[in-house]
């Protein structure tokens, strides 16, 4: 009879996610989250908990430009994306990048 070692435990799930951008799968705590509210707001999620429909994109400029310029994040929402949501995660963007 085998021994049990009921210290081990089993490897934690990651959830993955996909980039509307590059269209990679990648670890949902590495992408950022755009969530459009039941009440049809449209938000940056940096937490990845608010409620309402959500699309994921890297934390890369060029997936940024390219998710924007395909009209991507309007399809995956259903909805029209305001330049405000669109310039303040461009500035994000680019601050990250700037501290690399």
């Amino acid at each position: 009879m085998q021994s049990r070692d009921n210290n081990v435990r089993p490897k934690k799930r990651i959830p993955e996610r996909k980039c509307i951008g590059c269209s990679e799968s990648k670890a949902k705590n590495e992408l950022i989250r755009i969530v459009r509210a039941p009440d049809g707001s449209i938000s940056i999620d940096f937490t990845g908990k608010l409620s309402g429909r959500g699309a994921y994109i890297c934390r890369s400029l060029s997936c940024f430009r390219k998710a924007r310029k395909s009209k991507r994040l309007e399809h995956s929402l259903e909805s029209a994306i305001p330049d405000e949501v669109y310039d303040g995660l461009e500035r994000k963007l680019q601050q990250d990048e700037d501290k690399k």
